[in-house]
């Protein structure tokens, strides 16, 4: 496909509709298994780290405490989740993955498995080589455009107060 930059308008449209099929309702709701993103998320994170704390989860999905709480308690009543009290000290709470949580996060795992090793196996050597290459420059421009949010977000307002 040939990318008409003078009609970029048309041409991400177009784009859009040849690849929409990889955000269909069916091959999310495969993936995710009736997850939302940051669950998903809160999941993996669990999954690596065995066991966090409320903040490591607010920092880790960039969001305020509050908002962390309502997911963890929604994952909670799911039975993905659940929070224990440190035995050494009552008032330090952890999270950690349930059993179902474990199966949730391995099936998860099973279907990109699956979905990426039918794209690879799709590829040459050098196409694989150059997917990677502008995977790279996607995610540093991701990153970079990230980075120059969370400055503007994090400058201190000065309120005059008369």
């Amino acid at each position: 496909m040939k990318i008409d930059f003078d009609n970029i308008e048309n041409s991400f449209f177009e784009i859009f509709d040849q690849i929409k099929v990889l955000i269909s309702q069916d091959i999310w709701e495969n993936i995710l298994l009736n997850c939302t993103k940051n669950e998903m998320l809160v999941l993996m994170l669990l999954y690596r780290g065995s066991d966090v704390n409320m903040t490591q989860i607010a920092d880790y999905l960039s969001i305020p405490l509050n908002t962390a709480t309502g997911i963890v308690t929604r994952m909670e009543k799911k039975d993905m989740i659940e929070r224990v009290r440190s035995t050494e000290d009552k008032r330090v709470v952890t999270i950690v993955l349930t059993d179902a949580g474990k199966s949730q996060i391995n099936a998860m795992m099973s279907a990109f498995m699956h979905y990426g090793q039918k794209f690879i196996s799709t590829l040459s050597a050098d196409e694989l080589e150059t997917a990677g290459a502008i995977l790279d420059k996607v995610i540093t421009v991701l990153q970079e455009e990230s980075n120059k949010e969370t400055q503007r977000k994090s400058t201190v307002r000065k309120i005059v107060i008369e």
